[in-house]
């Protein structure tokens, strides 16, 4: 194979700063507003690169490290502003997705899904120079909705014969042509599936081809982060690793079923066409969510439920990092198939650091209905497995694992400041936004990371005072 000489770079794995905080409990609910042009912190207290994240830290400075739990598409529009406070981040993400691009490549040659994980990775990416923005468009361009454009448009770039691949130098070519030349023929051994390369992500395919050459889906996120040049302190983690397909279920406090994480989020007519995340165009559930869990996907019990492994880096990443983030975006297809499995509740329970949610700024399928303290109960109840097997469910109260909330200024989500109280999250901090004409109400991405710079720091500081 044309890949055996090239140099995949070094590893993956950062070295983290463990820090202690301790929480502080105030009877009275502390509410902050939060601007881009304020904070509460004096900046001659920082860190300089938490002091003004809009610099990018250099490597002297010792970044704060962070988890995300997220999936692929809310969390990504502040990832570039993130950059500039830390790139000491770990991003879990699911591999339950089953809608688009991911869909077809799962029903036809199996495996976990890897859209969110592409998606990431791409935002991730580097873009300091030409072949970094033009390997990085390559690996995010989406081939045409109509299927034999798609098709014909495929056969030029896996060929090396379309416009994608000017600028991208001839090692780079020969390896990214190399794993789509192998997705291609694990497609035509199945010809029989009759894929379809509608809506098509070339990201998607590279890293399919990648995964299924390695037999391990951690070999082929680290291919892509070599050749998308990701930082190698910046870790994407899927929350399980593994090589088998993987199938989300619900269960609505009515009794009712779902399966399949698109049936739950947004379901859309045709497994290849774009999916609608504001969830506007489809119908409500019939009840609300009580519980999210896995699937079966093989067999012929396919209602049976079970039980994955969560990937060990993810609990070694929980155990050290500065802050843990609960991202705004789907909270029971996104967020929570990432605090379902067994270990995760434990390991955040023990942990004394900043465990902050950032609320949605508005509603969608899954949470109509629920106010800031509701979103904090499924949080919990994830992470507690509250509706899952008896015997391994926990029973810790929701400010264990979270202890602030960040809020959108002017979000649809009703903030009921006394039932949060009652929970134990006695801080709320409200951080500007900003109108996208697709989503409505979202986090200015500038403003949520100096919030989060400070609340990083605020504990520092606290733990400081204590030694």
């Amino acid at each position: 194979m044309i890949m055996a000489d090239i140099s995949l770079g070094p590893s993956l794995i950062c070295k983290s700063f463990p820090l202690s905080f301790s929480i502080s409990s105030s009877p009275n609910l502390l509410l902050f507003r939060f601007s881009s042009s304020s904070s509460q912190i004096s900046r001659s207290l920082l860190p300089k690169s938490m002091a003004n994240p809009q610099e990018s830290p250099s490597k002297n400075q010792i970044q704060p490290s962070l988890l995300v739990f997220s999936g692929g598409t809310a969390f990504n529009g502040v990832v570039e502003e993130m950059k500039k406070l830390t790139t000491r981040v770990a991003h879990v993400l699911p591999v339950s997705d089953d809608g688009g691009s991911t869909a077809e490549i799962v029903r036809v040659l199996g495996g976990p899904a890897v859209g969110d994980i592409r998606s990431r990775c791409l935002r991730l990416s580097d873009e300091s120079t030409s072949e970094a923005l033009a390997v990085r468009r390559l690996l995010g361009h989406r081939l045409p909705l109509d299927g034999a454009q798609a098709r014909s448009e495929w056969y030029d770039i896996v060929e090396g014969e379309h416009s994608l691949w000017n600028g991208v130098s001839k090692p780079y070519r020969e390896t990214i042509r190399a794993f789509l030349a192998y997705f291609q023929n694990q497609i035509l051994r199945r010809a029989s599936e009759l894929f379809c390369f509608s809506n098509g992500s070339i990201g998607n395919f590279f890293f399919a081809g990648a995964r299924i050459f390695f037999q391990s889906l951690d070999a082929a996120i680290f291919l892509f982060s070599r050749v998308s040049d990701i930082p190698s302190e910046s870790l994407v983690l899927p929350v399980i690793s593994t090589n088998d397909r993987l199938t989300l279920g619900c269960e609505l406090w009515d009794g009712t079923i779902i399966r399949g994480q698109n049936e739950i989020s947004h379901p859309s007519i045709g497994s290849t066409q774009p999916v609608d995340k504001k969830g506007t165009s489809v119908p409500a559930l019939p009840s609300k969510i009580k519980r999210i869990f896995y699937m079966s996907s093989e067999g012929r019990n396919l209602l049976h439920e079970v039980f994955p492994t969560v990937n060990p880096s993810v609990l070694e990443q929980l155990s050290k990092v500065d802050c843990i983030v609960y991202a705004m975006g789907s909270l029971f297809t996104s967020v929570c198939p990432s605090l379902v499995l067994l270990g995760t509740g434990e390991v955040i329970s023990l942990r004394s650091c900043p465990k902050v949610f950032l609320l949605n700024g508005s509603h969608d399928r899954e949470t109509n209905g629920l106010s800031a303290s509701g979103f904090v109960t499924a949080i919990a109840d994830a992470l507690n497995r509250t509706y899952g097997d008896s015997q391994n469910c926990l029973k810790n109260p929701p400010s264990q694992y979270v202890n602030a909330l960040l809020v959108p200024k002017d979000g649809q989500i009703p903030v009921d400041a006394q039932s949060l109280s009652a929970q134990g999250i006695f801080r709320v901090v409200i951080v500007d936004s900003i109108h996208d004409p697709k989503v409505g109400i979202i986090f200015n991405p500038k403003s949520l990371i100096q919030a989060l710079a400070d609340l990083i720091t605020e504990y520092k500081i606290a733990h400081s005072t204590e030694v």
